[in-house]
């Protein structure tokens, strides 16, 4: 590989890593942890591997019991290292061969092989520089759970993956399914190797390739060549070899072996993660929410007490000041609810009953409503999120609902402009009135004690004071009807400003306590879709 080529590998690969530790942050908490513990296992082993030779690669060599892999080993090695029993395998402990000792201890101590053997000079294997560490591994279907666990973890560590097996086990569907396709998608780091063909006649030989070939197909390797080997006679050993030294010479393996187990980690998160995108929070979403909530606070009945207050306040201001004062024995609807007063709203709370089992249901309707059309189309565990965020702010939000109606300004002390004009006449037209009875009073006076009563100045035939006493009395009440019919628009129409505002705190609460929870958490989950398409590509 051209030094181009491979720092553009590292520089993906650095990207894919960072893409799919984000995806593990963002997924913590919303998907299971089986899968992101996985994903944890990834970068911490990508992590170490990294930190660790780079110039070595190694080449592990994986088989079931019989399959012949120590005495391959040995063969590839050109040493008799690896212990070869003629019945049972007696490999316990891996064996590490190294070309290139320099560099290699501290790779070779997290791998935690402790028996080490310097590799002989072994022709078309390795150059002068080596760089290579080939790994002897107990049989992967060992009866020793030990044995089975030291594979497992160095199946998950080396750079390549050597799988070995024979004619007579090379269809074991056990070996496939357990061992073989769990690393379907390590296909550019795997080598299989079909050992003791020198057991089969040489018309078999082509005809178990095949078979071989057609069951890797099917584990997802279908890119991978099968090698016909004999660790016994030496068929084929010089073209492995000369697989495993193009390998080493390319120095990508360790850097295609992690972005093939960042590919498989992304998938397992993904799958676990689930498919679909989040509907999103759309405008008709909020006006409903708004609405809802709205309805539970009881937005109309505020806004009805606003009229009914409005036309109460221009009835004591305006109305014939003979009978206003009867209005003072009606109490103003909004002082019950403690929102009309003279101090701060934002230091006061409303005296509305506080929010019951029905009220309290409307808000969750309401906000459950809004989650599910907003989570609609995502993921279980992701829909399942966004609902929890939507609902996170849930028991505040009866009590910031009624800070919000407390501190909506309703204009409830606003005066309108026609009440002091209709209040002076009103008063004009009852001294008015006054005057004129005082005057007919005078004259009657004057007449019960036979004193001489002055002619009265008439107007068309009317006595003066008696029109006084008219006009006085017909003005005032015709001001009365009138303002009446004034009150009742004025009314409506502070309500209706009333109901607008009142609607925008209720939709500011909406919007802090629960859109924005909710939008977030979208947010989080587009995110996180994005991270996992980023560590895959």
């Amino acid at each position: 590989m051209s030094r181009h080529r491979q720092v553009r590998a590292e520089s993906t690969l650095a990207r894919q890593l960072a893409a799919l530790n984000e995806a593990m942050e963002l997924g913590e908490g919303r998907v299971d942890d089986a899968a992101l513990e996985q994903v944890f296992g990834v970068l911490e082993r990508a992590s170490s591997r990294r930190s660790l030779s780079a110039d070595h690669t190694v080449v592990g060599f994986f088989g079931a019991t019989g399959s012949g892999k120590s005495s391959l080993f040995n063969a590839v090695a050109g040493t008799d290292a690896a212990r070869v029993a003629v019945r049972r395998p007696t490999t316990s402990e891996p064996l590490a061969m190294v070309w290139g000792m320099a560099g290699s201890s501290p790779l070779l101590d997290w791998l935690e092989v402790a028996e080490r053997r310097e590799g002989a000079t072994v022709p078309s294997l390795v150059d002068d520089a080596g760089g290579l560490v080939l790994l002897d591994l107990p049989d992967f279907d060992s009866v020793q759970l030990r044995n089975r666990e030291i594979v497992q973890r160095l199946a998950g560590q080396v750079d390549v993956l050597v799988w070995v097996v024979d004619p007579q086990k090379y269809a074991d569907a056990a070996i496939h399914n357990e061992f073989i396709k769990p690393f379907s998608a390590h296909a550019a780091v795997t080598l299989v190797v079909l050992n003791q063909v020198d057991k089969l006649a040489p018309h078999e030989v082509k005809p178990v390739l095949e078979s071989l070939s057609a069951i890797l197909d099917r584990d997802g390797l279908g890119s991978v060549k099968v090698l016909a080997v004999s660790a016994l006679t030496g068929d084929g050993m010089p073209e492995l070899r000369q697989r495993i030294a193009a390998v080493v010479k390319a120095k990508a393996a360790q850097g295609a072996r992690l972005a093939a187990d960042v590919t498989v980690a992304a998938e397992r998160l993904a799958q676990a993660a689930g498919d679909g995108d989040a509907a999103g929070v759309h405008q008709q979403d909020r006006k409903q929410l708004a609405a809802g909530l709205a309805e539970a606070v009881h937005v109309e009945s505020i806004a009805a007490a606003v009229r009914t207050s409005f036309r109460l306040e221009a009835s004591k201001r305006t109305g014939w000041p003979a009978t206003r004062w009867l209005t003072r024995f009606r109490r103003d609807p909004l002082r019950r609810m403690s929102l009309r007063r003279d101090d701060a709203p934002e230091l006061n709370r409303t005296s509305l009953p506080p929010a019951g089992a029905a009220e309290l249901a409307r808000m969750d309707s309401s906000v459950r409503d809004f989650s599910d059309a907003a989570s609609a189309g995502s993921s279980g565990p992701w829909r399942s999120s966004i609902r929890a965020a939507a609902r996170s702010n849930r028991d505040g939000l009866p009590d910031a609902l009624d800070q919000a109606v407390a501190s909506t300004d309703l204009k409830a002390n606003s005066r309108a402009w026609w009440w002091p004009v209709f209040s002076v006449i009103q008063w004009v037209a009852l001294v008015w009135a006054v005057g004129g009875l005082l005057w007919l009073g005078v004259l009657a006076a004057l007449g019960y004690f036979q004193l001489p009563v002055p002619e009265t100045p008439k107007v068309e035939g009317w006595p003066l004071p008696t029109l006084m006493v008219l006009t006085g009395v017909v003005v005032g009440i015709f001001l009365a009807i009138t303002s009446k019919f004034l009150a009742l628009a004025g009314g409506k129409g502070r309500a209706a400003l009333a109901r607008r505002r009142l609607r925008e705190s209720v939709a500011g609460v909406s919007q802090t306590l629960v859109e924005e929870p909710t939008e977030a958490e979208i947010g989080r989950y587009r995110a996180f879709q994005e991270a996992l398409a980023a560590a895959r590509h």
